[in-house]
């Protein structure tokens, strides 16, 4: 199955991985998700703001590295400062060689005016990921309160796509409760949505949270549950590759999180886009949604080489100076 999603994968979109510098600029969050570390209960977090001149400093050192794109992302905020915040940083990433950087917004739910605004100021992509397409499931990982309804999420990522942003969703593999036909549903969720990219990987327990304090007192998270997963996650790339041809797929962190070569394993599975870290050093340990989270210690320059070095371990090239926007969001358009 793999070996027939990578085949799909260099017919559709090209044996070519490209590159997303994340930077995660803050961990300030309005919502309560009962699997994230930086949940607005976990008090145990210390919250922190990128300074600006920082933030611009990173997105110009990702332009001067060729990685063509940047994705920005934080906790979830609503607030006219936030939103007036983002709109003035979005352009003046978009002043950043006169354009040259293609952007990703990776920020929560919002209203249509909002996201109308950051798409004039210059994002194109958004993620927004749905988590389970199952809302019965999507109710035991938040809340049940007003802040945290399935249809508001959905309702979103139907505002995104209208207003004309490349749509990017996805979910975790094997929660708690979760079943095959979850999985099934969840790509097709994908197909009915029309979605440009798909952000997924495994659950990964974060030690301060309810939910990963209820998966671990239940003795649910052990090696093999968690090789499970993975081999989930992995299944999942390249069923949604065979499905969706012409989608971008990430290889998400998460699935190194439970083993050293899973990024690989998700490349040489249908996966061609690879998001390198670019958020400061000192504040990465700070914005941990799930525990033993890679490369906290490596500094922006290691993360670019190891990546291109497990891009060339598998075959594949990276896309240096391209947006790598994704082919099914253009072929939709014809």
């Amino acid at each position: 199955m793999y070996d027939a999603a990578y085949a799909v994968k260099k017919e559709w979109v090209g044996n070519v991985d490209y590159y997303r510098g994340l930077l995660e600029f803050s961990n300030r969050c309005i919502k309560n998700c009962r699997y994230c570390g930086i949940r607005r209960g976990n008090k145990q977090v210390e919250r922190f703001d990128t300074p600006r001149e920082d933030i611009l400093a990173m997105a110009r050192w990702c332009y001067e590295q060729k990685y063509g794109s940047v994705t920005l992302q934080s906790g979830e905020r609503q607030d006219a400062a936030f939103i007036d915040y983002v709109e003035g940083l979005l352009r003046d990433v978009k002043a950043i060689g006169n354009g040259a950087l293609g952007i990703t917004l990776c920020v929560g739910e919002q209203t249509k005016e909002t996201y109308q605004r950051w798409y004039n100021a210059g994002a194109h992509r958004y993620l927004l990921r749905i988590e389970s397409s199952n809302p019965k499931l999507y109710a035991t990982l938040h809340p049940q309160d007003g802040n945290h309804k399935w249809k508001v999420r959905k309702a979103c990522l139907d505002t995104l796509a209208e207003i004309g942003y490349q749509v990017g969703t996805g979910v975790m593999i094997g929660l708690p409760g979760q079943t095959l036909d979850d999985l099934a549903e969840d790509v097709l969720f994908y197909k009915k949505q029309n979605i440009a990219m798909i952000g997924m990987g495994p659950y990964v327990v974060h030690h301060n949270t309810p939910l990963g304090k209820k998966v671990r007192e239940a003795g649910v998270d052990t090696p093999a549950a968690r090789a499970e997963r993975l081999r989930l996650s992995i299944n999942m790339v390249a069923v949604t590759r065979l499905f969706l041809k012409d989608v971008n797929i990430a290889a998400t962190t998460a699935m190194q999180t439970l083993h050293p070569l899973g990024r690989e394993m998700a490349l040489k599975a249908g996966a061609n886009i690879l998001m390198p870290l670019v958020t400061l050093p000192q504040f990465r340990s700070q914005y941990q949604l799930y525990d033993n989270k890679p490369c906290l210690e490596e500094g922006q320059e290691q993360c670019r080489d190891c990546l291109s070095s497990r891009v060339a371990s598998v075959g594949d090239t990276v896309g240096w100076g391209q947006w790598g926007d994704s082919p099914h969001f253009f072929n939709n358009l014809k």
